[in-house]
């Protein structure tokens, strides 16, 4: 089919990204999505039990499958600003007379908080460019604070940590959302901004844990996941009027083989062999820097980069390439013109591989077509 419309696949060197297809599911995932999807079944009900299951799984609250994590963070906030009020729910993205403002560092601030908008919600912006402290935090917090929300991009110097978030927020009354997309690897972090104090947290399910792209997973207190559920995609309310309606969460809607696929991957990953991966990866970076070792006027080495702002998460090893010859730039652009097109990332005034998308052999098509145009 990807012939018949002209698509190539891509060998990715730069990470599990969304432009780029998010993950490629295992045997395991894709046999549970084909037995999903050649049976009707109850969704709802499905999500609920999803939900029940990968709480018990994970140790936590409650959880919820999403149809990523943009998709939970939306819910959440919505669920922070309505609490489960009907008449609210009703009127999001119209958030007049609801508390809806939220508070986020200014360092933390990316192109994903503005997600936090199609609920109806004001960013408020707190702190400087030299961090946040919790004095900061404590007089950002009015009357008008329906939550905090806390992005983890750790590690992140002068941020305000989220165990102090979280024990100013709830001194207050305030809940707190983490979104966590792509801070896995490892597998404990699943739970672990749960166990600092979050009220939510949200991760993609289409990055490392491996399920398809279009899937996520929230977590966190009943209380809000129950809200969270219920201005999802599955809900139909009567209002007083007699009429059905649906509320905001309606556009996110997962299907039933995202949601069986979330949950078998999410299994797996809780089970797999994370120093074995890991082994993997540094074996496919050491082919790539031992390819090119001998390359005039190359720097190439095995690092683990220290800088927020590339793809993450921060745990996997990547090779690091500077040229005397040609600029990472132009090594880039080359590197997208091959047949297959390879597509890794600039930092720094670098180009950067990253291993973890690699398909079996990839290293060794990565490795020739950089020898190829390095010397």
């Amino acid at each position: 089919m990807l012939e018949e419309l002209g698509v190539r696949r891509v060998v990715n060197a730069t990470g599990v990204l969304t432009v780029l297809g998010g993950s490629v599911p295992d045997d395991e995932v894709l046999s549970a999505i084909r037995e999903a999807s050649k049976i009707y079944l109850d969704v709802p009900e499905l999500q609920h039990k999803a939900g029940e299951y990968l709480s018990k799984l994970l140790g936590v609250e409650a959880a919820f499958v999403t149809s990523g994590a943009a998709a939970g963070l939306v819910l959440s906030m919505a669920a922070c600003m309505t609490r489960g009020d009907r008449e609210k729910m009703g009127r999001l993205p119209r958030a007049e007379g609801m508390k809806n403002e939220v508070i986020v560092q200014k360092l933390q601030r990316n192109m994903y908080d503005y997600n936090l908008e199609l609920a109806g919600a004001k960013i408020v912006e707190v702190g400087g460019a030299a961090g946040t402290t919790a004095s900061d935090l404590e007089k950002a917090i009015t009357a008008r604070t329906a939550a905090v929300v806390y992005f983890v991009f750790d590690p992140q110097n002068g941020i305000l940590p989220l165990k102090e978030v979280v024990r100013i927020a709830h001194n207050r009354g305030i809940p707190v959302i983490a979104d966590a997309a792509a801070e896995n690897p490892p597998a404990e972090n699943l739970t672990k901004f749960y166990q600092e104090g979050a009220d939510l947290v949200t991760f993609s399910g289409g990055k490392d844990i491996g399920a398809l792209n279009s899937s996520g997973l929230l977590i966190g207190r009943k209380e809000l996941i129950d809200v969270c559920a219920s201005l999802g995609p599955h809900s139909y309310e009567q209002t007083p009027s007699g009429t059905t309606r649906v509320y905001i969460g309606r556009p996110m809607k997962i299907s039933k083989e995202g949601i069986v696929g979330l949950v078998a991957a999410v299994k797996k990953y809780v089970q797999i062999d994370q120093a074995a991966r890991l082994k993997i990866w540094n074996d496919k970076v050491d082919y790539i820097v031992s390819s090119l070792s001998n390359c005039k006027d190359v720097s190439v080495r095995n690092v683990i980069p220290t800088n927020v702002d590339h793809p993450r998460p921060m745990t996997i090893p990547r090779v690091e390439i500077k040229s005397g010859r040609i600029t990472p730039e132009d090594l880039e652009r080359e590197l997208k013109k091959g047949d297959p097109p390879i597509y890794a990332y600039v930092m720094d005034e670098r180009l950067y591989v990253n291993p973890q998308c690699l398909l079996e052999g990839d290293e060794k098509i990565v490795a020739s077509r950089l020898r190829e145009l390095l010397t």
